[in-house]
This record gives structure tokens, sequence and C-alpha cells, in this order.
């Protein structure tokens, strides 16, 4: 899938089609402000439980209309939630913590969690090279150049935290930006010496083209670290209260669901566009059901000691109430 591909809008509800569950009565307290809201996804394994909720009508019992749009990284995403553009965006701790920190979001009354998303197992966020590669260790990519997929963002901190328990200087690594589905090629090619990738994209690369694994960036320091989740504007959270209690309450039952494999291979072949093959080889992490202001904590601290955050970062203010399943 080209960055073009990526970026375009399309129907969740299109995209997937048909229904498992049929439409019960809304289950909301109060009629949602908005019933059609526009949300920002990336097409990687994290966002499976988005598409459960889609198949399943779990968005449509509660009178939402998901229409998603596709982005390069969570990053991109935080614009769009500042001007409206985005009513809620899946993306990476790092990148909302970030935002959050600086007076860039306050314009839109800051950045609210609104559902976890993501919280990484070992083998689902690796550094691969080409087959053929000298690179076979970490301390082997000292000097090199990594891709991945936005600057400053989850990954990157996750990689330089590896790095240095494993010894080597994060400063003497090079990152570059590419995204997620134009990895494998770019290691190939030799754009960039490795890549920092995540599934279905890590099981792609290995089945098509044998690329190793260098390193697990979901290990040591960050293992089980919590990797995304769903954000929306303070402003947003505000004005529509009962738009993100239904959506909160849909992806409570996405999330619960998204860990039944059978349920989410068929999906990634159909949003991640990789094969059966693949799809049944993927990793995967670990989907919470709900926000908990400690364990992302951990996610701030880290950002703290490599220098992502200029001062200690309280998460909890940026949690939203969340509303039972």
């Amino acid at each position: 899938m080209s960055a073009v591909a990526m970026l375009a809008v399309v129907s969740g509800c299109g995209l997937l089609g048909g229904s498992e569950e049929k439409p019960t009565e809304a289950a909301a307290p109060g009629k949602v402000e908005k019933a059609k809201i526009k949300l920002g996804l990336l097409p990687i394994l994290d966002v499976a439980s988005v598409h459960v909720a889609i198949k399943k009508e779990y968005f449509k019992q509660e009178g939402l209309e998901v229409e998603v749009q596709y982005l390069q990284g969570g990053a991109a995403a935080i614009p769009g939630l500042i001007n409206g553009e985005l009513d809620i965006a899946f993306g990476n701790y790092v990148s909302f913590f970030t935002a959050e920190s600086k007076e860039a979001a306050k314009a839109a009354d800051g950045l609210k969690l609104v559902s976890d998303g993501y919280q990484a197992k070992a083998e689902m966020f690796l550094i691969l090279a080409k087959a053929n590669s000298p690179i076979k260790s970490p301390k082997d990519l000292e000097g090199k150049t990594i891709a991945i997929n936005t600057f400053k963002n989850i990954a990157e901190l996750t990689a330089k935290a590896t790095l240095e328990a494993n010894d080597v200087d994060p400063s003497k690594v090079t990152f570059k930006e590419f995204p997620f589905p134009d990895m494998e090629a770019a290691v190939e090619n030799g754009l960039v010496d490795a890549a920092f990738m995540v599934e279905p994209f890590i099981s792609r690369a290995q089945r098509n083209s044998g690329q190793i694994t260098v390193m697990d960036a979901a290990s040591g320091p960050t293992a089980d670290i919590p990797i995304a989740g769903y954000a929306s504007s303070g402003k947003f959270v505000k004005d529509n209260p009962n738009t993100v209690a239904a959506f909160q309450r849909a992806m409570a039952k996405g999330q619960r669901d998204a860990a039944d494999r059978p349920t989410v291979e068929p999906l990634l072949v159909e949003y991640a566009k990789v094969d059966k093959e693949t799809a049944s080889l993927v990793h995967f992490g670990e989907f919470p059901t709900t926000l908990d202001a400690t364990r992302l904590q951990r996610v701030a601290g880290l950002m703290r000691t490599y220098g992502l955050l200029e001062k200690d970062f309280d998460v909890k203010p940026m949690l939203a109430t969340q509303s039972g399943s």
C-alpha cells in the first residue's frame, strides 16, 4: 500500500461490510451529539479492535457511524484533532504526550485520551535487517540507519531505550522516516540498513524477503509498555459527551474481541492488505479495555529519561471520563 493510498479517506463500514450481531436499542444514556465521526487510524494490527467493532456493528448499536481516515503515524493525527478535521484518532502515547506538553494543543482545550488501544508483548516491535545483512545483533546497529514511521514517537523511544540496554549509544544511530508499508522495500533496496516494524509488516517482511530480527524493541526496559490509544480534543469531549461515551462502550467491546485471532485475521487481510498466510503468523500484543494512569505514566517517565519531554509530565489530567461497556 502506498503512502497516498494510506492517506485516502475510506468508509470503515464499506471497507469491511457484513454484520455478526443485530443492532439493539440505543444503549447510550443520552442521544449522541454527532452520529458520524471521523476516526484517524493506521493500517496496522494495533487498530484491529476498531474494525472488529465496525464488523460486529458495535458502533452502530451505539448510534454511531465511523468514517476512517488512514494516517502515516500518530503524530500526523494531532493537527487534525486540534483543527477539528478528525474527531478521534489512534496514536502512540509518545506523540500524544509530546503534543499535550506544548502550547499548540491548548488551542483545542488540549488532548484527551478516550480509550486505550494497544500494549506491547514480545516480538511485535522488531528491528529487522536483510537476510544477508552483516547486521546480526543490536551492537551492529551502531553507525547505521533505521527506518521508523515518524520521528519522536513510541518507535523512536523504545528503540533508543533498548539500544542503550544493549550497550549501543542511541546518538550513533540515524533514524529515517518511512511509512510502515514501505519499510520492507526500503530495507531490501538499501535505502536504510534496518527498519523498526510492527505487525502485520513484520510477518510480511519475514515471509516475503526472509528479513531477520536484529532487536526486539519491546524487551528489557520497554517490556509490556503501553503503546497507543485513542485521543480526541478537549473541546470535542466537552461538546460531545454522549458521543464519546458511545465510542468508549463500542471500543471496550472491540478491544475485548480483538484478542481472538480467528476474528482478527480476516480483517487484517482487508484493511492492512496482507495475505491470509501472513495474517496467520502475526504476533499479537494486548488490547486493554480500560485506561490506567499508572501504566501510562511509565511512558512519560521513559520520555523524560530520553529527552522527549523537557520536564516531568502527569498523564492523569489527559484521561477522559470512562464509560462502562
